[in-house]
């Protein structure tokens, strides 16, 4: 697409018990940088579907709780749908600066990138005076090196759970058959570098605060033997020793 054509830019939320952050959130996106907001809810028990109403936005439900990266399937599903060109992935936790939407679109919309992160971690300073806890600045530093030395990136974040995609990337990747869990994000990365599109990433305000979604350090431990197994899976299939189903292309 020319980039000098306009472009539908659709926001997805990933929700799971938003209530008290939702609104903040929204407020927060400048007015005219989208065309939609979807938000999808994972049976969350508070007034997140309802406030989510209240606001505008195009909401969507699951019946049972399908996990983090199963509600990012339908987000993705439902943003396609509604033709959207660009897709916005902001947390309606708050946690991500959602002002600085139209600076990161605008390299997707360019062509400069096909899919863009928010970087956190610009110095270690920063990130811990940020609210990030040392373990998770730690465990983020170790993975995100190993990541970009398996897949030849320079990345200064691989974890960011802010994101935007072309479209294109989303209608390559077979992201429904993807995990249901937190490591849905690291197999969309390592897809994304298999498939030859281009990432990068820009830096973003590091926000911790008792409302903001994060997992435990179980989880935290368990997500980081995933990224592995799934770094092994990308060799593997880069070798042609052992193909993996996660490097296919999506059929219709």
């Amino acid at each position: 697409m020319d980039s000098h054509q306009k472009q539908k830019i659709v926001i997805v939320m990933p929700a799971y018990h938003a209530e008290k952050t939702l609104e903040a959130t929204v407020k927060a996106i400048p007015q005219g940088c989208y065309d939609e907001i979807i938000l999808v809810d994972d049976c969350s028990t508070d007034n997140t579907v309802e406030m989510a109403q209240e606001l505008g936005l195009s909401v969507f439900t699951h019946d049972v709780n399908k996990g983090y990266g199963g509600n990012q399937k339908l987000c993705y599903q439902e943003a396609l749908k509604a033709g959207a060109d660009v897709v916005v992935m902001l947390h309606p936790d708050n946690q991500y600066d959602a002002q600085l939407i139209p600076y990161f679109t605008g390299f997707v919309k360019k062509g400069v990138c096909d899919f863009m992160l928010g970087a956190r971690i610009r110095t270690r300073k920063e990130a811990l005076q940020g609210g990030m806890p040392l373990y998770k600045y730690l465990s983020n530093r170790m993975l995100t090196l190993m990541m970009n030395v398996v897949l030849g990136q320079n990345l200064a974040e691989g974890h960011s759970g802010f994101r935007v995609y072309h479209r294109r990337v989303l209608e390559t990747i077979p992201f429904s058959d993807n995990a249901d869990d937190f490591s849905f994000d690291a197999e969309l990365i390592t897809q994304a570098v298999f498939h030859g599109f281009k990432l990068g990433d820009a830096p973003m305000p590091v926000r911790y605060f008792a409302e903001a979604s994060s997992i435990s350090f179980k989880d935290s431990s368990i997500y980081g033997l995933k990224i592995l197994s799934t770094l092994a899976k990308f060799i593997l299939t880069k070798w042609k020793i052992k193909k993996s189903p996660l490097f296919k292309v999506k059929t219709s």
